[in-house]
């Protein structure tokens, strides 16, 4: 690793300006931007990246481009903890906000071991929403091929079992899919899991997670 003498707030100046001249702000587009500065500062030290991203975050509002800036520096997001991520994710307040925190940062740290399982139960029993929908979100990293997950049913039952119950819609949303996640795995323990909660949880938690388990899809097409 190297350090970059390059001022922070130049080089953020400099990313805000690119996004701002793109002729759509869209995902693909920004995300040509993020390559770009990723692959320039690759080799860089890891709090570089760091205060690069709190400085995208707490004065230009560019919290995906920011977390997804961490993820793509590999010693950067092995260096996050519990104080970073939570410093990370202060003000979400947005299911995109949370899916993005969640899936890009928090997830994947969890399934490296980078944080203990008590920090997500944490969020869990959060009186906070969006941090209860962070924890749920935050099992499906453990369960998604595509990220190195293999199948955590201790691990994502334990955060289910916290919010069977918890019928605010972003929350039972989640649930649903942290459950059809983990049914790629061992539909069996999902099964037994929704046997056990039916009567307290939502129906659309348990209409969709019934059909993942028999069709496979969340929601299965209708017969013309």
């Amino acid at each position: 690793m190297k350090p970059n003498t390059e001022p922070i707030k130049k080089i953020v100046a400099k990313i805000d300006a690119e996004i701002r001249a793109l002729p759509v702000q869209n995902a693909p587009n920004m995300r040509v931007v993020r390559r770009k500065y990723s692959a320039k500062f690759r080799l860089v030290e890891p709090g570089f990246i760091l205060s690069l991203a709190r400085e995208l975050l707490n004065n230009y509002n560019r919290r995906w481009f920011a977390y997804e800036l961490i993820q793509g520096h590999k010693a950067a997001s092995k260096c996050l903890r519990k104080p970073e991520l939570e410093e990370l994710g202060k003000g979400i307040d947005s299911w995109w906000t949370v899916d993005s925190f969640a899936r890009t940062l928090s997830g994947p740290a969890w399934l490296q071991g980078q944080i203990a399982d008590q920090l997500i139960l944490k969020w869990a029993r959060s009186k906070d929403r969006w941090w209860r929908r962070a924890a749920l979100v935050s099992t499906v990293a453990l369960n998604l091929r595509s990220q190195g997950g293999y199948g955590d049913v201790r691990r994502t039952l334990n955060i289910c079992r916290v919010l069977a119950a918890d019928h605010d819609d972003m929350v039972f949303k989640a649930l649903s899919w942290a459950l059809r996640q983990l049914a790629v795995h061992d539909p069996n323990a999902v099964r037994k899991f929704l046997k056990k909660y039916d009567d307290v949880l939502a129906a659309r938690v348990k209409y969709e997670v019934n059909n993942k388990l028999r069709t496979g899809l969340k929601t299965p097409k209708r017969r013309i």
